[in-house]
């Protein structure tokens, strides 16, 4: 089984042909990452993603509307024009933590319908905010829509539920066997994301994480199905800062390529 690795578009301050070549030059597959509105621009990033072989993974991020009927209208306008671009597949934040499960729900259909008649996989992430912002919370969605599909950012629930998660096993495991896709930041109990995964103190907690991760990869070779992970530790200030200079305490970039490439020996590939 071959995993394949997208660096996150977000926190690049490059020129974006210039940040392509970095990404292909360190061993990335892809890029994953939202698309503008506007055609020339679209085509532009598109353009320089094929220029440089690298595949693109739609990202939608903009659940921003508290009113149902509007975040609907939006969600599909996102949705249609990330299609429009035939991405690999399309990772969703979907919905809201304060929609009920109706609410959610509707929105996971209309993901679902999109879908079908495109022919573009789209998966929904655990993120802080959204539908699936808690282990116990998704566990309930993935038993009553089993159908589901999820990219695995469970930094965000180590936050969420202030711990390494050690009483919800259970939970974990049914999201795991739904899981497509990883985002593989390193968060701990008091926050989504560790300044670098690399220093000692984060041992444990990366092992955690590491453990989750190896689960997901045993499933995926049993099945012999596609893996993908996008290495997604974020630019200040999601990386923790300095006080007063706002300088990240760790480097966006580096951390990055080092996750993927301690991903690469991990799982021989």
């Amino acid at each position: 089984m071959k995993i394949k690795f997208y660096a996150p578009a977000w926190g690049n301050m490059l020129p974006f042909d210039m940040f392509c070549r970095n990404v292909k030059e360190a061993g990335y597959d892809g890029v994953e990452m939202a698309l503008p509105f506007g055609e020339p621009d679209k085509q532009r990033i598109l353009s320089t993603l094929q220029d440089n072989a690298l595949e693109l993974v739609g990202q939608y991020w903009q659940s921003l509307e508290k009113d149902l009927d509007e975040h609907t209208i939006n969600y599909e306008k996102y949705l249609r024009n990330l299609i429009s671009a035939n991405p690999v597949f399309i990772n969703c934040q979907t919905g809201k933590d304060y929609y009920n499960y109706q609410q959610n729900s509707s929105l996971f259909a209309l993901a679902a319908k999109l879908s079908e008649e495109s022919g573009v996989r789209i998966i929904h992430e655990t993120h802080r905010g959204k539908s699936l912002y808690a282990a116990n919370i998704t566990r309930q969605y993935l038993t009553q829509l089993p159908e589901l599909r999820i990219t695995l950012d469970i930094s965000h629930w180590c936050a969420v539920h202030e711990s390494l998660l050690e009483d919800q096993a259970e939970e974990v495991a049914v999201a795991i066997a739904h899981t497509d896709h990883i985002h593989s930041r390193v968060g701990h109990p008091e926050g989504p994301q560790v300044n670098d995964p690399r220093a000692p103190e984060w041992h444990d907690v990366l092992q955690a994480h590491l453990g989750w991760w190896d689960a997901v990869v045993e499933m995926h070779r049993k099945s012999a199905t596609q893996l993908t992970i996008t290495t997604e530790f974020g630019p200040a200030n999601y990386m923790p800062v300095t006080p007063y200079t706002k300088l990240p305490l760790g480097n966006q970039w580096e951390i990055n390529v080092y996750m993927m490439n301690m991903l690469k020996e991990r799982y021989a590939l």
